[in-house]
């Protein structure tokens, strides 16, 4: 199976927020956790609820709650497992935002770690 993906991502656990309309129009509101971020969009594991493929969502990277970060994204992709469900999101605004307050960050934060030692076996 071909990767269809552009670009590089930062393997990388950011708190969210996603918002949407379900079917009837109810808002459903769940948090979770970024398994990676790319510079236009994210796979974030949601525990609980996942919207449908195609809907539009609000993701807030919730990383600082004095500056939050809220982008309008689309589903494209769902993974159903049932101990780990996922929702790629694609940005559909925002994206110069979500570059320099997510992505760079994202990328200074993986920089700045040290690998760790190995144990002598």
């Amino acid at each position: 199976m071909q990767d269809r993906r552009n670009g590089a991502r930062h393997v990388i656990s950011f708190p969210v927020r996603v918002k949407w309309k379900d079917e009837s129009g109810k808002e459903i509101v769940e948090d979770g956790l970024t398994e990676n971020v790319g510079q236009q969009g994210a796979l974030v594991f949601l525990p609980r609820r996942l919207p449908t493929v195609g809907s539009k969502v609000y993701l807030t990277i919730t990383e600082h709650a004095d500056d939050e970060v809220t982008v309008i994204a689309q589903v494209i992709r769902l993974e159903r497992n049932a101990s780990h469900p996922q929702a790629a999101f694609q940005l559909t605004d925002s994206l110069r935002v979500w570059k320099k307050k997510v992505w760079e960050h994202a990328g200074e934060i993986l920089a700045a770690q040290k690998p760790d030692d190995f144990d002598d076996w």
